[in-house]
């Protein structure tokens, strides 16, 4: 069985294992690399005014992990730059926030050029390469440059736009002529992989058979949709462990019967915080019997702080966190508990299983883990409501959620109001045909499925 070899912006090592930090994909692919052998490569999370020209080493068992630094320059045009404050909001639909700039695309190029040739003296011929996401799409361009010819998947964690969006990037025919460098594309939706088809056909004048198959730029390669999900077993363990933990009965006890609607989302703009807070404040406006009765808490823990869109962010969620309960607050009762910090995975499944309604509602997202992981936490006897919006990949999985419209308050605060008011019996309904969707499609079959096709797809 050939090696595989992860490539990552950030590396999860068995000393992210140790903190108990690694989420479920970390997971998951830190089992195929034990599984096959193999090595794991990204950036190491480290910014230095000189990075040692030789990357970093570290071996457990038969996977080795291999990390670089990046200087300040290159943090600021690859990462801060390009990366997001490019891609990520234009993959985002978000072009009010998209910032083009020649010098930071040269810069994401040139960091791409880097880690490749720091990459390339690890492979062997028969390796099969995996890549992941937005920050590292050149890559296989760039190790094909330097003559290698392994077999290379790449998979996309978050949306690919709709043509028109995706046309408003300058270089836009450049990343798509690197992304068919590749043997094999994954997306996270049918809809993003139409999406990327319509640019094929339409944009580089190339063809898509039924199979998947792609022929564009004088390359032959496969495309399709392979949803993440999460550790399904993994967070139903962890549910079940931290119901009685100190922090859940801490929780419990502050909320004194009330109902609980969680959030649980990094800091970011295309989660729909904003909207969110404005949803709640219209439920307690429209459905008065609420107040005093139900609290919302959204954990957002902090990211990408020096990018002052995400700063502005903070400013307006605490604004509007403050609004509401300046407007709705008792004494003894705050309606919304806004925390901007983390907290474990294993005491977040407590929380999650102490919800009533699950709110995950953002403007645009690939996927969304938090809504699976959610439906995992739930009591089986007394399961809370997944409310989902309908632009998140896990919508069109997850058939038991109440889809919502995130711009739309008012029918948000109507599904808070359903979610809350939902019996017993349909709760049950709606949660089962979900978690049988989970148990059966979680993130290690996720992984086979994509690493067995990368696999074929080197037999054929």
């Amino acid at each position: 069985m050939s090696r595989l070899i992860v490539v990552s912006n950030r590396v999860a090592t068995p000393r992210h294992a140790r903190s108990g930090s690694q989420g479920g994909l970390a997971v998951a692919v830190q089992a195929a690399l034990e599984e096959r052998g193999g090595l794991w490569f990204g950036w190491s999370g480290e910014v230095d005014e000189q990075p040692a020209r030789k990357p970093d080493e570290f071996t457990s068992g038969a996977v080795s992990y291999v990390t670089s630094d990046l200087s300040p320059r290159d943090y600021e045009e690859y990462y801060n730059g390009f990366a997001n404050r490019t891609l990520w909001p234009l993959m985002h639909y978000r072009l009010d926030l998209t910032e083009f700039s020649r010098r930071n695309y040269s810069g994401y190029e040139r960091v791409n050029a880097l880690f490749a040739d720091r990459l390339l003296p690890y492979l062997q011929d028969d390796d099969v390469v995996w890549v992941h996401d937005y920050h590292l799409i050149p890559m296989a361009d760039q190790l094909r440059h330097a003559g290698c010819s392994q077999r290379m998947g790449f998979f996309l964690h978050i949306p690919w736009p709709a043509l028109e969006v995706f046309l408003a990037l300058p270089n836009h025919r450049d990343i798509v002529k690197q992304m068919c460098a590749y043997d094999l594309l994954g997306f996270q939706t049918e809809r993003d992989l139409a999406n990327f088809q319509h640019y094929i056909r339409v944009e580089a004048g190339g063809r898509v058979d039924p199979d998947g198959t792609i022929m564009a730029f004088g390359r032959r390669l496969v495309a399709g949709a392979y949803p993440i999900s999460t550790d399904t077993a993994r967070v139903v363990e962890f549910a079940q462990e931290a119901a009685d933990a100190r922090q859940t009965q801490r929780l419990r006890e502050s909320l004194r019967g009330r109902d609980l609607l969680i959030g649980v989302d990094r800091l970011d703009y295309s989660k729909g915080l904003l909207q969110r807070f404005r949803a709640f404040g219209t439920l307690l406006e429209n459905y008065p019997a609420n107040r005093g009765r139900v609290v919302m808490m959204q954990i957002a823990p902090p990211s990408r702080q020096d990018v002052p869109e995400y700063l502005q962010l903070r400013q307006h969620l605490e604004s509007e966190a403050g609004h509401v309960n300046g407007a709705y607050a008792e004494f003894d009762w705050n309606p919304i508990r806004y925390l901007n910090k983390g907290f474990s995975r294993r005491i977040l499944a407590g929380f999650l299983r102490q919800a009533r309604v699950g709110v995950v509602t953002p403007l645009r997202d690939g996927m969304n883990l938090v809504a699976k992981e959610y439906v995992a936490a739930q009591n089986a006897e007394d399961p809370g409501v997944l409310m989902l919006s309908r632009f998140a990949g896990a919508a069109l999985e997850l058939d038991g959620a109440l889809l919502v419209n995130p711009y739309d308050a008012e029918g948000m605060a109507e599904a808070m109001q359903t979610a809350l008011a939902m019996p017993l019996e349909e709760r049950r309904e709606r949660w089962q045909t979900m978690f049988r969707r989970l148990e059966t499609h979680d993130v290690d079959a996720w992984c086979k499925q994509v690493v067995g096709q990368l696999d074929r797809i080197g037999q054929g």
